[in-house]
């Protein structure tokens, strides 16, 4: 997935985008023929593209800490490695979270005025919003970054050209569909913020706009969608299809998976599996972050280790707080 390796790519800024010269396009490894068009038309906003699924890397990596695949990063060349080419659930959250940081970045860039193609929401006044309440102010421009996000993003897939009902087809349209999940989790989320004016904040006046939600609740969002993902098959006229016919077939925002996730608590070359030994777990827990479950009943080892906290903390008139800062020796288990 190229917008993931762009993440680890770091972009220098603003030297690179010398009008003609065009220096950043060529040097950008993976792009496919769109994107480098893409690239082309709209350098400014590639430096957001790799920050967005830079954040995107790092909200998967915070909601999967606690499981045997924690999204690790395997190395800068594929970034998440060999597990990227199963066509499981990982992947599936991995394309989602990723197309979703690039709309939020994009969308927040337009806001801040750093692109030269957009700029504030332009977002119709919500029916809702009370008549008194103004609506302006400079929102967040998540129709903006869910276009070019969608034309970016999913160009790579729509270039390619195999036989309906192949592997491949079948495989491209796993990740339209799950990088379209990602874009309509920001699209979907995305909330009226509100900010009161008026004598000594008496909030007589409103002025309202369109806001992007935290992306950890978008994360937590798709990490949901994660968890009820659907899995399928190619059906009939190289469609998708469910594999379980009992279940009901997916809406736009859902994600799908066509493959069985590989065993994550090994390590594997084949499957990219980094496995779980030498990772930390919670001996007194029941859940996947237990020592029975993430060491796949490998067992662990035991060992001490300090911990530096803040205490005693203390409020002082006005206004800010002091604290000690605290050392204790704690147990820590970790898998065999």
């Amino acid at each position: 997935n190229f917008v993931l390796s762009l993440a680890l790519t770091p972009i220098q800024m603003p030297e690179m985008y010398i009008i003609g010269a065009q220096p950043l396009c060529s040097q950008l490894s993976g792009l496919s023929q769109g994107q480098r068009k893409l690239c082309q038309l709209y350098q400014d906003h590639m430096k957001y593209i790799g920050e967005g699924a830079k954040t995107g890397i790092k909200e998967c990596q915070y909601q999967f800490r606690q499981r045997r695949w924690n999204c690790s990063t395997v190395d800068n060349e594929s970034v998440f490695g060999r597990v990227m080419q199963i066509g499981s659930r990982e992947t599936a959250f991995t394309y989602a979270i990723s197309a979703a940081g690039v709309v939020h970045a994009i969308s927040r860039a337009c806001r801040e005025g750093e692109l030269s193609t957009c700029g504030c929401s332009r977002a119709a006044r919500p029916r809702d919003l009370p008549r008194d309440w103004l609506w302006g102010g400079c929102g967040d421009n998540v129709h903006y970054g869910y276009r070019f996000s969608r034309e970016f993003v999913d160009a790579r897939e729509r270039e390619k050209n195999y036989p309906r009902g192949s592997p491949e087809q079948t495989r491209i349209l796993m990740n339209l569909q799950n990088n379209e999940a990602g874009r309509q989790a920001v699209y979907n989320l995305a909330n009226v913020a509100c900010k009161c004016h008026g004598v000594s904040g008496s909030c007589s006046l409103k002025t309202c706009w369109l806001q992007l939600a935290d992306f950890r609740q978008i994360g937590e969002f798709l990490k949901e969608k994660y968890d009820s993902a659907a899995a399928m098959r190619s059906g009939r006229k190289g469609k998708l299809e469910l594999v379980d016919k009992r279940f009901n077939p997916p809406t736009a925002g859902d994600l799908i998976y066509i493959d069985p996730s590989p065993d994550y608590c090994h390590r594997n070359e084949t499957t990219g599996s980094l496995g779980t030994q030498g990772r930390l777990c919670n001996k007194t827990s029941e859940g996947m972050d237990g020592c029975e479950l993430m060491c796949c009943g490998r067992g662990y080892d035991q060992f001490k280790t300090y911990k530096h906290e803040r205490c005693f903390c203390k409020f002082h008139w006005c206004c800010y707080v002091m604290c000690k800062r605290c050392t204790s020796l704690v147990d820590q288990f970790v898998c065999k």
